[in-house]
């Protein structure tokens, strides 16, 4: 417990606040309201992230029944959906996701675990700064997929290599918005810790860290999203498993259902990944008032 959590410490503060508002006429505090309600984003729709697929969907379903949309360039819904079932029945579409998510979990714990790192020391030393962060924008500026010749030399063509792509593509999106968070941090919350005399360690666990925390969660919904777009490629090089093998195989004998079953697949996983983010996101920076709440 702080100053600034002791009741005795608010107490003053609060009575001083409510003697204010009394002291305000009723007219202009429901004017303050109504344009505070005007100018908010309004109420959460329920269910909204399933509002623009299922739109989607009926327009594909639509086209489809119409005869607007060839079922050899886009098969219907309910062919694709037949056409999963039957892989599931044969057991094939569970094999290819488990190699695939294990691909990307790697990928993305690895990418997560030394960005993060690099982020730190190079967010809290002007040395560590110096020696960092100018290669991470080098490869920043370079395409992870044009450095799968390069890696395939170094790594060969087995998971090395695909995992070590993976968590390349990730690390990026979690230095650059970390790092830029811990510098953005307000300078005034380090000459508070220096007045309430935190040691360093206290002042990394009580200041940096929560303050780093959004940018750290930006980071991480960009860095699925590239795990997921890495893997679509790495998977079709040498691979004899996984939902990009499964697809690349689809294409060179023309099954174009099963190359939208893989595609279908790659979207639920990569939003299934970004709602299980925004979910500990939400849970973690609850104490933030933002436009959206």
């Amino acid at each position: 417990m702080n100053a600034f959590s002791h009741p005795a410490a608010v107490a003053p503060t609060i009575g001083y606040a409510s003697d204010e508002r009394a002291l305000i006429p009723p007219a202009i505090q429901l004017r303050k309201t109504r344009t505070r309600r005007r100018l908010a984003l309004g109420r959460a729709i329920p269910f909204s992230a399933l509002i623009g697929p299922a739109l989607l969907l009926v327009v594909w379903s639509i086209g489809s029944v119409a005869g607007l949309i060839d079922p050899r360039t886009l098969p219907a819904p309910w062919s694709v959906v037949g056409t999963a079932v039957d892989l599931i029945a044969e057991g094939k579409l569970q094999g290819h996701l488990m190699t695939s998510a294990w691909r990307a979990a790697q990928g993305l714990v690895f990418g997560i675990l030394i960005g993060t790192v690099l982020a730190l020391i190079s967010g809290l030393s002007r040395l560590g700064e110096a020696i960092i962060d100018g290669p991470v924008q080098i490869k920043r500026a370079i395409p992870t997929l044009a450095l799968i010749p390069l890696l395939m030399l170094w790594f060969g063509i087995g998971e090395g290599m695909k995992v070590t792509t993976i968590a390349l593509a990730v690390l990026i999106p979690i230095y650059i918005q970390t790092h830029s968070s811990l510098r953005s941090i307000d300078s005034r919350y380090v000459e508070l810790a220096q007045t309430l005399r935190m040691g360093y360690g206290e002042f990394i666990r009580e200041v940096i860290l929560p303050g780093a925390l959004p940018g750290f969660f930006l980071g991480l919904r960009f860095a699925v999203t590239y795990a997921w777009l890495s893997l679509v490629v790495v998977e079709q090089v040498n691979a004899t498993s996984g939902i990009g093998y499964m697809i690349d195989l689809a294409r060179n004998y023309g099954q174009t259902d099963i190359v939208i079953v893989g595609l279908v697949l790659y979207a639920l996983l990569g939003l299934a990944s970004d709602g299980i983010v925004s979910f500990f996101q939400e849970r973690s920076l609850s104490w933030r008032r933002t436009l959206a709440d």
